[in-house]
């Protein structure tokens, strides 16, 4: 199924566009190794941005340059994480919503609602929130939430590699590629691996009981596939 932007009118019908609305959004659930990051965003009506859309759908040129922008034009914006240790005891959703909460908490202006992208809302929000699904690709604010994300984990994967340049995080950004599975294997793991997936805990020698919560399974993922608590942009 095609999903396009949603209309003006199905936007007001659904009271997505009204004043103070933010958009949240997450990256990296599915990498072995690094933080999961979200961001939160409250778009300006008075300063539209063309070309948002969906993270995925747009090359790390194009995600960088409206990232500039968003946190140009946005009316406030924040960037958040869980840390690796954090994914480790609540299991990768848990740490992703509390990513996305950490996120909204950090906005410098309180959103009157928050949209966030999936199914799933975090704990412990103080204004009416709602998940849309595939929200990234329908909602603007998501799809900025989206970019930003994006755009910070890729960032931060970079600074991975360059601490340890053994396992290629600049090239599969921490996601179980046969690169990186080779890596880990040939090497072990190392201190930004999550140790409760799978192919981790498989290169360390642990068995499923071994000493965290576990539950997480990353699958392998083809090669041209995709602590700080808060940071506010503006």
């Amino acid at each position: 199924m095609r999903w396009r932007r949603l209309s003006k009118a199905e936007l007001t019908r659904r009271g997505w566009n009204a004043p103070l609305v933010a958009g949240v959004d997450e990256a990296g659930r599915g990498p072995l190794a690094g933080p999961v990051v979200a961001a939160a965003v409250i778009l300006d009506e008075l300063k539209p941005i063309k070309g948002l859309a969906d993270s995925k759908a747009l090359s790390a040129r194009r995600r960088e340059r409206l990232a500039d922008e968003i946190r140009a034009k946005a009316l406030a914006c924040c960037i958040a994480e869980a840390s690796v240790d954090e994914i480790d005891q609540l299991n990768v959703l848990g740490a992703s919503l509390l990513a996305m909460r950490r996120a909204v908490d950090g906005l410098r202006l309180p959103p009157r609602r928050v949209l966030v992208d999936g199914n799933r809302l975090p704990a412990g929000l103080t204004m009416p929130a709602e998940a849309v699904v595939k929200g990234d690709a329908l909602v603007a604010a998501i799809s900025a939430a989206s970019i930003l994300a994006k755009v910070h984990r890729d960032a931060l994967c970079l600074g991975l590699h360059a601490a340890h340049p053994q396992y290629g995080f600049d090239r599969h950004k921490g996601y179980p590629t046969a690169e990186h599975l080779a890596a880990l294997a040939a090497h072990g793991a190392c201190a930004a691996h999550r140790r409760s997936f799978a192919p981790v805990r498989a290169a360390l020698g642990l068995g499923a009981d071994d000493g965290l919560p576990g539950g997480d399974v990353a699958q392998p993922r083809r090669a041209h596939g995709p602590p700080m608590k808060h940071r506010s942009s503006n």
